[in-house]
């Protein structure tokens, strides 16, 4: 009787067994290229929710002081949303535009997509959803809530939006 181990012990299906990490995502930018999450291994990530109409909207100054302080270790990526009191109403091109003009804006931005709701992007179905991401089910409340992911895909923290970009709880986190 021939032995064959590939009968006699099966491997479980791979993809069954790993959860999918921040880095298994790709998303298009706001300019329409498709990016690969990938490129982030080995760096932290910030995931904001933005908008341009927004009470809140002066944090692009301190998300883009954090990314030309520690560019370095983090990155920040934006996610330009129209899920809170319609305060991103505009086009790609026009988000992109106003946020070059008025906060010089060099960090990632991505396509206006939802962060909430039955339309929600994929990237926020995972980051917002215990099962995929791990441990965190708070989905954005209002605009500029943010997510720090680990240099290894992990979701590590939520803050709320009153959590400004260069607060002390985000910069020890790096």
């Amino acid at each position: 009787m021939l032995f064959t181990p590939k009968r006699a012990f099966s491997k479980p299906d791979s993809q069954a067994m790993t959860k999918k990490t921040f880095h298994d995502f790709t998303m298009k930018s706001i300019d329409g290229k498709e990016i690969d999450f990938s490129i982030y291994k080995g760096k932290k990530v910030l995931v904001v929710n933005t908008a341009s109409e927004c009470g809140f909207t002066p944090q692009y100054n301190e998300l883009e002081e954090l990314h030309e302080k520690y560019g370095d270790k983090l990155t920040i990526l934006g996610f330009p949303a129209n899920n809170f009191g319609g305060q991103e109403q505009g086009s790609n091109e026009e988000i992109a535009a106003f946020c070059q003009r008025n906060f010089g804006v060099t960090f990632q931005l991505f396509a206006k997509s939802d962060v909430v709701g039955p339309n929600q992007n994929p990237v926020y179905q995972w980051l917002t959803n215990k099962d995929l991401n791990g441990w965190n089910k708070t989905a954005p409340s209002w605009n500029f809530c943010k997510y720090l992911i680990s240099e290894n895909g992990e979701l590590l923290h939520f803050f709320t939006a009153a959590v400004s970009p260069l607060s002390d709880e985000i910069i020890k986190e790096l």
